[in-house]
């Protein structure tokens, strides 16, 4: 039987210049096949890198490649695994502070909350709805989504690289 293939993006937000061909091979490895990525300039923390990078692999392979690089000092990254038929997508938030978020997505990216943690956010909160607040944002990954947008954003007009986008609300 044929192995689903898969598609999306890892986007490195900063990597100190020393971890750049380091986080090339690891990623080339989770998808088995050498890969070279295209570095810029982090002008938001000077002295590290950025790079998006655009992978086809198995199902399952944006796991692979977020479990290559979860943990590793310094590095800001975000894996994206679109979904397919039979399959569903992931997000991979990863920061130095905060470690690795995922997050299952929609045929459109949306996140998608399962019912159970939903469940269990009404539960902890009970009829305080500051606290609701606070499990639901924990559930959509708001504190890596806070500290990656800066990242997002940053460089020059003419950049080549498509950040992903703040969705208010």
């Amino acid at each position: 039987m044929a192995t689903a293939s898969a598609r999306g993006v890892l986007f490195v937000h900063s990597a100190p210049r020393a971890l750049c061909p380091h986080i090339e091979w690891a990623a080339g490895r989770a998808i088995d096949r050498a890969v070279n990525f295209d570095w810029i300039d982090q002008p938001v923390l000077p002295g590290t890198q950025r790079a998006e990078f655009v992978w086809e692999g198995e199902a399952g392979s944006g796991a692979k490649i977020a479990s290559a690089l979860r943990g590793w000092e310094h590095l800001r990254f975000e894996v994206t695994e679109d979904a397919a038929l039979g399959s569903d997508g992931g997000r991979w938030m990863h920061t130095p502070d905060l470690g690795i978020f995922f997050a299952q997505t929609d045929a459109a990216g949306n996140t998608v909350i399962p019912e159970d943690r939903v469940r269990y956010a009404m539960e902890v909160a009970g009829s305080n709805a500051l606290e609701l607040h606070r499990e639901l944002r924990l559930a959509l990954g708001q504190a890596w989504d806070d500290e990656l947008e800066a990242f997002r954003h940053a460089g020059d007009e003419g950049s080549r690289v498509v950040w992903l986008r703040h969705r208010a609300g």
